[in-house]
C-alpha cells in the first residue's frame, strides 16, 4: 500500500499550513466535560498504544496532563480545554489525498485537518498505529505541542 503525504517543513508558518488544511473540516466535541472517544484498536496496535502510554510526557504545551473520560489507556489529555491524544485511531482518509498538508516534527510525520470552529486535528502517518491529537482553538495556532509528544511517539511506535 503506497501512501502519498506532502510533508511541510515545521520552520513554515503554521497559519499556511492551517490555511490549506481548512478544507478538511471534521467534528470535535467542544463541551470541556473532557469526555472523549475512545478508539477501539486491534491486540497489536494496542499494545503499542500500552507503551506509548507509559511514555507520554507530564506536560504538553506546558499544560499538566489529566485523566479524561472514560479513563483508558487509549488516551490522555493535557490542559483546559484539553488538548486530546488518542491511540489506536483508524488511519485517516486526508492521507488518501496526495495534496493534503502535513508537518515533521523530530522525526513523526502528522497530517493536518483543520474544523471550522478552529480545532485541529494531527494524526501521524507511516507509524504501526495511528496517533491522533486534537488542539482546541486557543492552541491551535501552532503545532509546538508536537515537539513535547514526538518523542513518545517515536520510541513505542515503530514506522512503518
Amino acid at each position: 500500500m503506497a501512501l502519498y503525504h506532502r510533508v511541510v517543513l515545521i520552520n513554515v508558518s503554521a497559519v499556511a499550513c492551517l490555511a490549506a488544511a481548512a478544507a478538511y473540516g471534521f467534528a470535535v466535541s467542544g463541551s470541556g466535560d473532557d469526555a472523549v472517544a475512545v478508539p477501539v484498536p486491534d491486540a497489536r496496535t494496542a499494545g503499542y498504544c500500552r507503551a506509548l502510554q507509559g511514555a507520554l510526557p507530564q506536560q504538553v504545551a506546558g499544560l499538566s496532563r489529566h485523566d479524561l473520560k472514560p479513563r483508558s489507556e487509549l488516551i490522555a489529555g493535557w490542559g483546559n480545554p484539553a488538548i486530546v491524544l488518542r491511540c489506536g485511531v483508524p488511519r485517516p482518509a486526508v492521507d488518501d489525498n496526495p495534496e493534503a498538508d502535513g508537518v515533521d516534527v523530530d522525526g513523526v510525520g502528522w497530517s493536518i485537518e483543520r474544523a471550522s470552529g478552529g480545532t485541529m486535528r494531527l494524526t501521524t502517518t507511516l507509524r504501526q498505529a495511528y496517533v491522533e491529537v486534537t488542539l482546541p482553538k486557543r492552541y491551535a495556532g501552532d503545532v509546538g505541542p508536537l515537539t513535547d509528544l514526538a518523542g513518545a511517539v517515536k520510541g513505542t511506535i515503530p514506522a512503518l
